[in-house]
């Protein structure tokens, strides 16, 4: 237990230097400095990598499926980047989101920052409830397997609708629930105006993204726990993928229209996932396949995207 407490401190400790040391005056994250903190949390999280053999070999944290420590350490990578890929929709999303609600780019860090922390908080929910479901309830994978098949095949059509958050069930909610002003007062997520407290473009956008993190979830946690149930590396690869995702976004959301393959990416890697739920207990494959497969996938849509000339209309 005291591993899951210690985990979590880091975290947290993480965090806080990010707002009040790294991050307490609200600036425009640039593309170089985006990179470098990307790099940061990619390192960080690799490098966790070494934590997660040595509490293995030496038995401090509870092993309930019986692996090694090499194969802990695959199937932690494997989650870590699969968490990492299903990430880049999130980023679109929230790109939307922020140019929705017209959220200048100098506040969007504090937006995303508090974002996060409800995001840690429901994903280890959702992970504490789809282990408990996956170890009580054998079946419960193939209706995993079958969803994310279906998510990949919604992808692959390109059935999705265009994203409106103006439009959305959740903006109109919180208008009848909340007073909302179009004003942006500093960072501030509420203002007074005549007397009365509303919620601003920020508050809004922090409560959207919170639960549009909350259907990306449904495909990502299915996905990890594909990979493994240990708790400790479903929770430990998704959380720190989490927390390089606002370095990410401000690295990547001015580079969408480059990554136009990507989905395809994520179309294989989420059918790859599914096929191996529903098969788990007839086809074990080594955890280096799947973290091949995985890895040439993300690779192969960035190559792709970058290498190969965009169709210009009339052309």
């Amino acid at each position: 237990m005291w591993v899951w407490i210690v985990f979590i401190a880091c975290i947290l400790v993480f965090l806080a230097l990010d707002l009040g040391v790294f991050n307490k005056e609200n600036h425009v994250i640039k593309t170089k400095e985006a990179s470098i903190w990307t790099a940061i949390w990619v390192t960080v999280a690799l490098s966790f990598s070494g934590v997660i053999y040595w509490l293995f070999t030496t038995g401090l944290v509870e092993n309930p499926t019986g692996l090694t420590p090499s194969n802990a350490v695959l199937k932690y990578v494997t989650g870590y980047l699969i968490e990492l890929s299903l990430s880049v929709d999130n980023v679109f999303v929230i790109a939307v989101i922020f140019a929705s609600f017209k959220i200048p780019p100098i506040y969007q860090h504090r937006v995303l920052f508090w974002g996060i922390l409800g995001a840690i908080l429901f994903r280890a929910l959702m992970i504490l409830f789809g282990v408990a479901l996956i170890t009580r309830f054998e079946w419960i994978i193939y209706v995993f397997g079958v969803f994310l098949l279906y998510t990949a095949f919604k992808m692959l059509k390109g059935e999705e609708e265009e994203f409106d958050p103006k439009k959305s069930f959740v903006f109109r909610q919180i208008k009848k629930i909340y007073p909302i002003t179009g004003t942006i007062q500093d960072d501030s997520f509420f203002v007074k105006r005549m007397g009365i407290k509303a919620a601003t473009p920020l508050f809004v956008a922090l409560i959207v993204i919170e639960l549009t993190d909350i259907l990306f979830a449904l495909d990502s946690i299915p996905a990890i726990l594909a990979i493994t149930a240990d708790p400790f590396l479903v929770f430990s690869s998704n959380i720190l993928a989490i927390l390089g995702l606002r370095s990410m976004y401000f690295l990547i959301s001015r580079m969408l229209e480059k990554f136009r393959f990507i989905n395809y990416s994520l179309v294989v890697i989420l059918a790859f996932v599914g096929l191996k739920m529903l098969f788990s207990h007839y086809i074990h494959l080594p955890e280096w396949v799947s973290l091949t497969v995985i890895s040439v996938s993300l690779i192969g849509g960035i190559v792709a995207s970058l290498t190969i000339p965009e169709k210009v209309e009339g052309a």
